[in-house]
C-alpha cells in the first residue's frame, strides 16, 4: 500500500492551519495596540466649592488633550487622541453641582468627552499618572492655553517681551455695522475684551503702541453704532476703548495676525423674523484657542444637528470668540476666513476650499455636457398656428454671448429647418432639449393681439387750434418760424404746434412738454376716451363750417409691435442731368404718410412710435420741387384716447388788385382808380391718432 495518497492533504491542512493562526495572532497584536489607550471610568466629585472630574484611562496620557468650550450651551469638549472607550456607556448622568451630564464618544482615531454643564465656567487640567484631572473654575469663563495654565485671555499667553501692534483701522460692515481691525504681531497675542458700562474696552497683552497709532478715531460719520475708537499704552498692555451708541451687540474674531471686533444694532422689528435677515440659526457663544478649523466644524455641527463633510484640504486653525450669535453666522465666519465654500443638501453641508468646490461643479458640468454630447439625436415637428415657422428657427438658433459664454437653445448637435408652406418646424435635437424647444414653441406660438389705428389728417385755420383748446380746456403753442423764402420765392412760414392743456385739474387733456428738434420745436396733447367723442364731433362740425378741411382719414389694424403703414399720394416727375450733360426723369414720392408701430403694455394702454410725413409739390424758380414737412416721435396713449400732433404752420401773401377799366391804367392818376389788397392765409396740419386694442372683429364697424 503506498500511503503517500493519505499524507499528502495532511500536510496541507496543517500548514493552512498555521498560516490561518499566525494571521490571527497578528490581528489579536494589532488590536491590542490599537486599544492599549482605552478611557475606563469617568467620575465627579466637589472640590474647593467646585467640581473636579476624574478620568481614569488604562495608561498615562503623554500631553494634555485638546480642549475648548462652548458657553450657549455651556459645555467643555476634550478630545483625546488614540483613545478607545472602554467605559462600556456613551451617557453618564451625573446631576451634581455645575455638572448636568458627560458623554464619551469614540469617533475614529480619538475619543471626545463633552461635560455638559449650568453655566459655562473656566476649567483647568493636570496628569497624575493614569488619571486626567479636570478642575472647573466658578466665576471664570475663558479656554484653557497650551500647557493646562488657565488663561482669560482671548488667546495664548504672547511672549514675554512686548511686540508693537501693526496696524488700526476701522470699515463698515454688513447692515451697517462697525469693524474695528487690529493687525497683532503674532497669533500668540493674548486679547483680552470686557464690557465697561456702555463701552467696550480690548486689551492686547504684551504689546506696544507705535506713536503713529496713538490716537482717537472719529468713525461718527461710518453710520454704524461705534462712535470712536480710543487707542492708548497701559503698561504693558494696548488698550481700545470703543464707544458704540444706541442698542447694540458686538462679536470677535481672530485669524492669524489680524483680529476683528464687529458692533452691530439690534433692531427691535415687530417680526421677529426681521430682525436677522440673513442668519436664522440659534444662537450659540464660542470661546476657541488656536482650534483646528476641522474641529470647530464639529462643534458646530453637534450644535446644529446638521451633518457637515469637510475636505481633507481644509486644514489650520483659528482662535475666535462669539457671544450670542446664530450659529449659521458662525459657520459663515469661519468660512470667510479660511476662504471656505460650501454646498448644503437636506441636512448634509460639504465643506471644501472655494476653488475645489468650484473645480468639481465645473468637472460635474463638463461631465453632464459629455454625456448630453454622447446622447442619441431624433427629428420632432411642430405644427404653428400663429408665429410664422422661419422666425421661431431665427429665435432657435441665435446665440447670446460669445466665446465660452456663449449660450443657444439648441445643443450642439441640434438643428432646425423651417418649411414655410405649412408653416411648420424641423428640429433635430436630443430629448431633453426637445422637451424644452416644445415649451418654449408654446409661449411663442400665441395670437398676437391687434391694434386698431384711426387716423384724420386735417388742415385747418389758425384760430381752429385755439377755438379747440379753449374749448377742451388746452391752449396752443405758439408756432416757430423755421424757413422763410424771400424776392420771387414762395414766402412760407412753417412751425410746429401743439393743443396743450391749462390749469390744474383737467384730466381730459394732458400737455406733454415740448421737445426741440433742430431750430423748431413741437409738442402734442392727449385726450382720454371720455373726450375722444366729442372731438371728434367738434371736428365734423368745424368741416361743415369750412373752418377745416379733411385731407385723409385712414384706418389700419396691426398686430402688436407690427410696423403699419399708411400712404396716399403721388409721384413728381423731376429732370436729373449727368456728368454728360445727359437727361433723365426721375420720379419723386410726394405724399401723406403715416406710419405707426403700436405696442400693447400690461395695462392695456398703447406705445405708438409715430411717423407722420406731408409732401406737397412746389413750384421753385420755375422748377418743380417738393416741400417735405415730417413729425416723428413716441407717445402714451390710453385704449381709446387720441394723441394730436400739432401740425406744420404753412403762411401765404396773396397780393389782389382791384382798378376800373382805362382809368386805372392812368399814370399817377390811374392810383386814385386802384385798389391794392394783400391777403394772408395761415393754416396749420394737424393728425388726430386714436389707438383701439381689438377684443373682437366687431370692433371694424363703421366709426360713431
Amino acid at each position: 500500500m503506498n500511503p503517500t495518497p493519505h499524507t499528502t492533504p495532511t500536510l496541507r491542512t496543517l500548514s493552512r492551519l498555521a498560516r490561518c493562526a499566525l494571521l490571527a495572532s497578528t490581528f489579536v497584536l494589532a488590536g491590542w495596540a490599537q486599544a492599549q489607550l482605552a478611557i475606563q471610568s469617568l467620575t465627579v466629585a466637589p472640590q474647593g466649592g467646585a467640581e473636579l472630574i476624574r478620568i481614569q484611562t488604562s495608561e498615562p496620557l503623554r500631553q494634555l488633550p485638546a480642549g475648548f468650550s462652548m458657553q450657549a450651551p455651556a459645555r467643555i469638549a476634550l478630545d483625546i487622541a488614540g483613545a478607545s472607550n472602554a467605559t462600556g456607556q456613551n451617557l453618564f448622568a451625573v446631576n451634581q453641582g455645575n455638572v448636568r451630564s458627560a458623554n464619551v464618544v469614540q469617533a475614529g482615531d480619538r475619543t471626545r468627552i463633552v461635560l455638559n454643564l449650568n453655566q459655562a465656567v473656566g476649567y483647568e487640567m493636570r496628569i497624575e499618572g493614569n488619571t486626567l484631572l479636570v478642575q472647573l473654575q466658578p466665576g471664570v469663563q475663558a479656554a484653557p492655553v497650551a500647557g493646562g495654565a488657565l488663561g482669560a485671555a482671548f488667546a495664548q499667553a504672547a511672549p514675554a517681551r512686548a511686540q508693537p501692534l501693526t496696524d488700526i483701522d476701522f470699515r463698515r460692515g454688513e447692515q451697517n455695522s462697525g469693524r474695528v481691525l487690529v493687525e497683532l504681531p503674532s497669533s500668540q497675542t493674548g486679547v483680552d475684551i470686557r464690557q465697561q458700562g456702555r463701552n467696550l474696552v480690548v486689551e492686547f497683552q504684551q504689546s506696544s503702541l507705535p506713536e503713529g497709532l496713538r490716537r482717537r478715531l472719529d468713525v461718527s460719520d461710518f453710520g454704524t453704532p461705534v462712535q470712536t475708537v480710543t487707542a492708548t499704552q497701559v503698561g504693558d498692555r494696548v488698550r481700545l476703548l470703543v464707544e458704540p451708541t444706541g442698542n447694540w451687540e458686538h462679536s470677535a474674531f481672530q485669524t492669524d495676525n489680524q483680529f476683528v471686533l464687529e458692533v452691530r444694532e439690534v433692531r427691535q422689528a415687530a417680526d421677529p423674523a426681521a430682525r436677522d435677515r440673513t442668519f436664522t440659526g440659534d444662537k450659540i457663544s464660542l470661546n476657541f484657542q488656536n482650534i483646528e478649523v476641522r474641529a470647530l466644524l464639529q462643534v458646530i455641527a453637534d450644535f446644529s444637528n446638521f451633518n457637515i463633510i469637510t475636505s481633507d484640504t481644509v486644514t489650520g486653525s483659528l482662535t475666535m470668540r462669539l457671544r450670542d450669535v446664530p450659529w449659521d453666522q458662525a459657520l459663515d465666519i469661519v468660512l470667510q476666513a479660511k476662504n471656505l465654500g460650501m454646498r448644503s443638501t437636506g441636512n448634509v453641508i460639504w465643506i471644501a476650499p472655494r476653488t475645489e468646490i468650484l473645480a468639481k461643479e465645473r468637472e460635474v458640468l463638463e461631465a453632464a455636457q459629455a454625456i448630453r454630447g454622447l446622447e442619441p439625436v431624433r427629428t420632432q415637428s411642430f405644427r404653428l398656428n400663429f408665429a410664422r415657422a422661419q422666425e421661431v428657427a431665427e429665435h432657435l438658433t441665435t446665440a447670446v454671448g460669445s466665446g465660452e459664454n456663449e449660450v443657444r437653445i439648441l445643443s450642439s448637435q441640434g438643428s432646425v429647418f423651417a418649411e414655410p408652406r405649412t408653416n411648420q418646424l424641423f428640429v433635430t435635437d436630443i430629448a431633453s432639449k426637445l422637451e424644452e424647444i416644445q415649451t418654449l414653441i408654446q409661449t411663442l406660438d400665441v395670437p398676437m393681439r391687434q391694434v386698431l389705428i384711426e387716423a384724420r389728417i386735417v388742415e385747418a385755420e389758425d384760430s381752429f387750434g385755439r377755438n379747440l383748446g379753449v374749448r377742451f380746456g388746452g391752449r396752443i403753442a405758439d408756432p416757430v418760424m423755421l424757413a422763410r423764402h424771400r424776392g420771387n420765392e414762395l414766402q412760407t412760414t412753417l412751425g410746429f404746434g401743439s393743443l396743450g392743456a391749462t390749469g390744474a385739474g383737467n384730466s381730459n387733456v394732458t400737455n406733454i412738454p415740448t421737445p426741440t428738434i433742430g431750430s423748431g420745436t413741437f409738442a402734442f396733447s392727449l385726450f382720454n376716451p371720455s373726450v375722444t367723442r366729442l372731438l371728434n364731433l367738434e371736428i365734423e362740425a368745424s368741416e361743415s363750417d369750412r373752418r377745416l378741411k379733411t385731407i385723409a382719414s385712414p384706418r389700419v389694424v396691426t398686430a402688436d409691435q407690427r410696423e403699419a403703414t399708411i400712404e396716399d399720394g403721388r409721384k413728381i416727375p423731376f429732370l436729373r442731368r449727368d456728368a454728360d450733360g445727359n437727361t433723365t426723369i426721375e420720379f419723386i414720392d410726394a405724399s401723406l404718410k403715416l406710419v405707426v408701430t403700436p405696442q400693447i403694455t400690461p395695462d392695456g394702454d398703447v406705445i405708438m412710435q409715430l411717423r407722420v410725413n406731408n409732401d406737397t409739390p412746389i413750384v421753385f424758380n420755375g422748377q418743380t420741387a417738393v416741400q417735405t414737412k415730417s413729425v416723428q416721435t413716441q407717445v402714451l396713449v390710453e385704449n381709446g384716447g387720441t394723441v394730436v400732433i400739432g401740425g406744420i404752420y404753412t403762411q401765404e401773401e396773396t397780393n389782389n388788385q382791384a382798378r376800373v377799366p382805362v382809368l386805372g391804367e392812368l399814370p399817377v392818376l390811374g392810383h386814385l382808380f386802384r385798389n391794392n389788397q394783400t391777403t394772408t392765409r395761415r393754416t396749420e396740419l394737424l393728425v388726430f391718432i386714436t389707438p383701439r386694442v381689438l377684443t373682437d372683429i366687431a370692433a371694424l364697424g363703421p366709426r360713431r
